[in-house]
């Protein structure tokens, strides 16, 4: 049944209830709240925060706040509409509404090509860790394994793909609450066989701010693309028994989570790891405190979470690739034979998304030095773009709803307008700073020509289309 032409809500066979677009509903509270855990969580926190920490030493908890503070405000927004208009397409049905057609596209399709390209490094990233394991295996045999089981799991019915997340984010919630805790009896110096560090790590070797304001930059600019991954659960949402009640439950206890895992986390490390210690980049901070502990096998375990962490996030993405490709073909914006839906499920947009991260992997060994880069490049400021439009979009949507329906404000966003004007000149701000730094200038030049060209062809399509039919 294509999503275009599927009827209203109606109970299916199999005892779920299916949404206007064919969509099913087959997601739990439960499901909803890992799944905010699991995009909180990953493997840039477990491995990619030892280069920020690195280039900011212990003011990398300062570049940690920031750029949460940031996510707060832009979860805050988002959360605001999707409990209002609960949609498959999150923020791309959101810009759409609110900026027209062309906004949905670019933000849409942005995202999409965003999480396939993510797909193919955290396939790369846990076929590494497996030929650690197994050094005679080839790496792409693993990439191809995990891509079938994912790909596999996502055309069948949503409430498997929210049981692999639900244990995937609880593994990685249990690990990071048990390096927390131990963390934290290290800190006042209770755990056996370790005295407390005191301040000595956060004052010495160069101080708190060991590289200066531009350390505290370079900190803030990784820190802030460690946060992406928190959007999936609004596009689950729309597959939840509850839709309203669902997304606006999980934004709201995202909050504080950020705030214990990110900056706690952070905080802990450079308490008990002298920031320069050249393990924290090259083994990863959370091995690099856990050996520092004593911890026996701390690598191994940590290389399993971080495995979890890996293989969680390609499942998500190809489920929140799927389902944005589905929602901007059901508002006429992609080739229609994306947007068929089988027992629920939008399959051939499984496929390709599955395929197209498939393909990034065979560049990454056919063309590393220049069609794989690029790739990488193209991605870079992306969830910064997607983060630009949900603050838009909420800026106009809000006066609306206001107008037209207010007992669609089940969350509200904080002080509006004032904290929505502070979260674009937050971005703002980012921007420059990315377009001063030499590593993530190229970044943004080839981010900013991709969406640029998807501007261009949405205004082009929106002229030749006139007015659509949009999703509520």
């Amino acid at each position: 049944m294509s999503r275009t032409t599927a009827p209203a809500p109606a109970d299916r066979k199999d005892g779920a209830t299916a949404t206007a677009d064919g969509l099913g509903h087959g997601l739990k509270q439960r499901h909803l709240s890992m799944i905010a855990l699991g995009g909180v969580i990953g493997a840039g926190l477990f491995v990619g925060s030892g280069a920020g920490i690195a280039a900011a030493g212990p003011s990398i908890v300062i570049a940690y706040a920031i750029s949460g503070i940031l996510v707060m405000l832009v979860m805050r927004m988002l959360g605001e509409m999707s409990a209002a208009n609960p949609a498959s397409g999150s923020f791309s049905v959101h810009a759409e509404r609110a900026l027209g057609p062309w906004a949905g596209f670019t933000a849409g399709w942005a995202f999409w090509f965003l999480l396939c390209v993510a797909v193919g490094l955290e396939g790369i990233g846990a076929a590494k860790i497996m030929t650690g394991w197994f050094p005679d295996s080839p790496e792409w045999a693993w990439v191809a394994l995990f891509m079938l089981v994912f790909c596999v799991t996502n055309l069948a019915a949503v409430k498997n793909f929210g049981e692999f997340e639900f244990w995937f984010a609880a593994l990685k919630v249990g690990a990071i609450v048990l390096f927390l805790g131990i963390g934290v009896l290290a800190i006042v110096g209770v755990l056996p066989g370790t005295d407390s560090p005191g301040t000595t790590n956060l004052t010495g070797d160069g101080g708190f701010f060991p590289h200066g304001s531009e350390g505290l930059i370079v900190g803030l600019l990784a820190s802030v693309f460690a946060y992406g991954g928190l959007e999936t659960v609004t596009i689950a949402a729309a597959e939840s028994e509850h839709p309203v009640q669902g997304v606006a439950k999980a934004v709201r206890t995202a909050m504080w989570r950020i705030a214990l895992f990110y900056i706690g986390s952070m905080a802990v490390i450079v308490t008990l790891v002298p920031w320069g210690d050249e393990a924290v980049v090259e083994k990863g901070p959370y091995v690099a405190t856990l050996d520092h502990l004593g911890i026996p096998a701390a690598g191994q375990i940590m290389n399993v979470v971080v495995l979890v962490a890996l293989l969680s996030a390609m499942n998500a993405n190809i489920y929140g690739a799927s389902r944005m490709a589905g929602s901007l073909v059901s508002r006429g914006q992609g080739p229609k034979a994306l947007g068929r839906t089988f027992g629920g499920v939008p399959r051939p947009a499984v496929l390709v998304s599955s395929v197209f991260g498939f393909a990034c992997v065979l560049l990454s060994y056919w063309r590393p030095d220049d069609i794989f880069v690029w790739l990488l490049n193209t991605i870079g400021a992306i969830i910064l773009v997607v983060w630009f439009f949900i603050a838009a979009s909420q800026l106009v949507l809000r006066r609306r709803t206001e107008r037209e329906a207010p007992e669609k404000l089940v969350v509200r966003m904080w002080a509006f307008p004032v904290l929505t004007w502070v979260a674009l000149a937050g971005m703002a701000a980012i921007f420059v700073l990315m377009a001063r730094e030499e590593g993530t200038r190229v970044q943004l030049y080839w981010t900013g020509g991709l969406t640029l060209l998807l501007a261009a062809v949405g205004f082009a399509r929106q002229k030749l289309r006139g007015p659509v039919a949009q999703e509520s």
